[in-house]
């Protein structure tokens, strides 16, 4: 476990359905019980390492057999 959170932003709800693995490299490897689409964006808010950041995550990857699929996000500030 990585110690980070990333929840989806819906105006002002907050949307938990990751779980993360790891944040490296402005990426986040991430299981969740739903499938975006490849190249959707979500607005996201990430806590890491005590600093919380609202930021864009676009979906970059599914990989993986598809009972343990990781999604990579691919983060930037908004």
């Amino acid at each position: 476990m990585s110690g980070a959170a990333l929840v989806i932003v819906d105006g002002d709800q907050l949307h938990d359905v990751f779980e993360v693995l790891g944040i490296t490299d402005g990426v986040a490897r991430v299981r969740s019980p739903l499938m975006f689409e490849i190249g959707e964006e979500l607005s996201v808010r990430v806590s890491q390492d005590g600093v919380t950041s609202e930021m864009i995550a676009r979906v970059r990857a599914h990989v993986g057999p598809i009972d343990g699929r990781i999604t990579e996000l691919e983060l930037e500030t908004k």
